[in-house]
């Protein structure tokens, strides 16, 4: 039996319950993605439906059903990424994300689905900080998925699920860096105070060449960087992003090692690359780390991973006072969170602000009791005036 109202279509099925229908705007007919228990249920949805088409909040039900797996490889495809995000990206998605949802249509994709798959990850011994990236990447396709209006809103609705939970990594003292820059070898001493003292990272050290260090200004210019791929081959790229380009002052007390560096070790020429091995080839990561930890036993120094210079370099810059966004320069960052990391992790300089304000209350109170003082002495000056 059917029944016929001014939008859509309602009929009574042989099983007793309720089919609505209605035409899109593309003419064709939309059945509801389920059927209804009364008669009045199946008019209130379409009565819902006939809303949506009134204030132009209607989507295609049928644009969501798109398996998640090509979709996915197709949004990392079109983004602009650098070489090894994009690798990052494909591993991810190979190792983490589709096994469970590449098969899925991108409309079945459900905010319960999408916890039990991050519940199911970590009981299974993935790594925190795996899952927290897997979940980005989940989150940042199937936000495109509501951009292109196949979805109607993104199911990836964890709280805090994205965030990657860093343990806070040693610093080493200056001490540490010139006994680890005494124990390497001699080529790389200054690579180790560079790293030390100047914040920069393993790749930008490695993408420097003559003309980018100006010993005579005290300064050395970051243009570059060398991204090491997961094939072994090498890629020269621009910095992180556009505040990774800079220039950052040397220390005055290295510029004697730079010097002697340049004169013994570098590449010749304008274009002569600063740090090469013994073979005249750009280092590589894996065969420094050797001679890293080799260093680090000779140097009794425990636990501190090369990029921990960076940590110390900038964590001394903050330790002068620097502002958020003197440091934000130097360390090449586009947004303020890792200079206040910083910032709150010199507990040497937050001494320095203790003791200062200590000294500004001390300052007041004295003024305070000063003035109490003498209010007393003119209270006992006006007591003891027994004149009419």
């Amino acid at each position: 039996m059917a029944g016929r109202r001014q939008f859509g279509r309602v009929r009574k099925l042989p099983s007793g319950r309720y089919q609505a229908r209605y035409a899109g705007p593309d003419g064709q007919l939309r059945p509801a993605p389920e059927t209804f228990r009364t008669k009045r249920d199946a008019d209130d949805w379409l009565a819902d439906k006939q809303t949506e088409l009134r204030r132009g909040d209607w989507h295609d039900p049928d644009a969501g059903k798109v398996e998640f797996g090509p979709y996915a490889a197709a949004w990392i495809m079109e983004r602009e990424l650098t070489t090894t995000t994009r690798q990052l990206y494909r591993s991810l998605l190979r190792h983490h994300l589709e096994p469970t949802f590449g098969a899925v249509n991108v409309a079945d994709i459900s905010p319960p689905f999408v916890r039990r798959w991050r519940a199911e990850k970590l009981a299974a011994g993935t790594g925190p900080t795996t899952v927290a990236k897997a979940y980005a990447l989940l989150r940042a396709i199937l936000g495109t998925a509501v951009a292109d209006q196949m979805i109607r809103r993104n199911p990836c609705t964890i709280k805090g699920a994205s965030t990657v939970h860093t343990p806070e990594r040693p610093t080493a003292t200056v001490q540490e860096v010139y006994a680890l820059a005494d124990a390497i070898q001699p080529r790389y001493r200054a690579l180790v105070l560079m790293a030390g003292f100047l914040g920069l990272r393993w790749g930008e050290l490695i993408g420097l060449h003559r003309r980018d260090v100006d010993l005579d200004h005290g300064a050395v210019r970051v243009r570059r960087a060398v991204a090491e791929l997961n094939n072994g081959q090498r890629e020269i790229k621009a910095p992180k992003s556009a505040a990774g380009k800079r220039t950052v002052a040397i220390p005055s007390a290295i510029i004697p090692d730079i010097r002697v560096h340049l004169a013994v070790y570098a590449e010749h020429g304008a274009d002569g690359r600063v740090f090469i091995g013994a073979k005249k080839a750009t280092p590589r990561r894996n065969h420094f780390n050797r001679l890293w930890h080799k260093a680090c036993s000779d140097a009794d120094v425990k636990g501190l991973h090369f990029h921990d210079l960076r940590h110390t370099g900038n964590t001394l810059a903050a330790s002068t006072g620097a502002s958020t966004r003197e440091l934000m320069s130097r360390m090449g960052h586009s947004t303020a969170r890792a200079a206040l990391i910083y910032q709150h992790a010199s507990v040497d300089r937050d001494r320095l602000i203790a003791d200062a304000v200590s000294g500004l209350v001390d300052k007041s109170r004295k003024k305070t009791r000063k003035a109490k003082k003498k209010q007393d002495r003119k209270s006992k000056g006006h007591a003891g005036d027994t004149s009419d």
